[in-house]
């Protein structure tokens, strides 16, 4: 019996890097996963591969509809949800037209990168109580290290992620204050390696000296890999974690635990 037997999860963003991890790492432990994105069939074929306690939606954490849709699934077929894995998120890089500065930022692109990370999580979170709120559960919102700290080039990703801090703190002392059981934590991951970074790390040189120049600056040393936020999510999840609620899980290699980023060698 793994440490997630018999419950019924569903992560968002599912499809590839941390959420895919996390997929995997949460069906070794046992449970009933319902696996969501928004990409194609191709790129989804592989929750078939995990087996009979694996299936995949298409959910577009924006749409509200969409939401009550899943929603309904699960009450009919389930009947409670036991761990919602909010992960679905863009930088908007890819996915609009920019620019990303404080000066010149583009409200579309703003719009859009809040309505994925942002209306995403809080959707989720809404629906997520009501299938809770009987027996109780875990809610995981996956923000990153940009939600505490600046980035002047990504500057709605940013304000997205700190949101999702902050929410996730409003959603923990709500649901304990209805005595509902459910909690409700944050993970912030950095430099972890996921297709998520290869916008930004470029082909060939290019990237080898981008991929050095951040590492320099990480106190570990590397990037870390989507396993990596996937185990701090399998804590938030299962029951090792029940006196947990309302918290940030900083998964960075160390980047946030100092003004300096990594100390000289004497």
């Amino acid at each position: 019996m793994g440490r997630l037997a018999n419950r019924i999860v569903l992560v968002t963003g599912a499809a590839r890097g941390i959420g895919k991890a996390i997929v995997e790492v949460f069906y070794k432990e046992g449970a009933r996963v319902i696996v969501t994105d928004i990409r194609s069939q191709t790129e989804t074929q592989w929750v078939q591969t995990l087996g009979n306690r694996a299936e995949y939606m298409h959910l577009d954490v924006k749409s509200e509809a969409a939401w009550l849709d899943t929603t309904n699934y699960i009450k009919e077929t389930y009947g409670h949800l036991d761990v919602l894995v909010n992960n679905a998120g863009i930088t908007g890089f890819l996915e609009t037209k920019g620019p990303f500065d404080a000066e010149h930022v583009d409200l579309a692109s703003w719009e859009e990168v809040h309505q994925v990370n942002l209306n995403g999580v809080m959707l989720g979170c809404k629906y997520a109580i009501q299938l809770m709120k009987e027996k109780g559960g875990s809610i995981v919102n996956i923000s990153s290290r940009s939600g505490i700290v600046g980035i002047p080039a990504a500057v709605a990703y940013a304000s997205s992620k700190a949101a999702v801090r902050n929410h996730t703190k409003s959603v923990a002392l709500y649901c304990a204050e209805k005595g509902y059981r459910i909690r409700c934590n944050s993970i912030h991951p950095a430099a972890i390696m996921t297709p998520m970074w290869d916008a930004m790390l470029g082909d060939g040189e290019q990237r080898r000296q981008f991929i050095n120049h951040i590492e320099s600056g990480i106190p570990l040393g590397h990037f870390g890999e989507a396993v990596d936020v996937a185990y701090g999510a399998l804590y938030l999840a299962c029951e090792e974690s029940k006196y947990v609620t309302g918290i940030e899980l900083t998964i960075d290699g160390g980047i946030l635990a100092g003004s300096e980023a990594k100390p000289t060698q004497k």
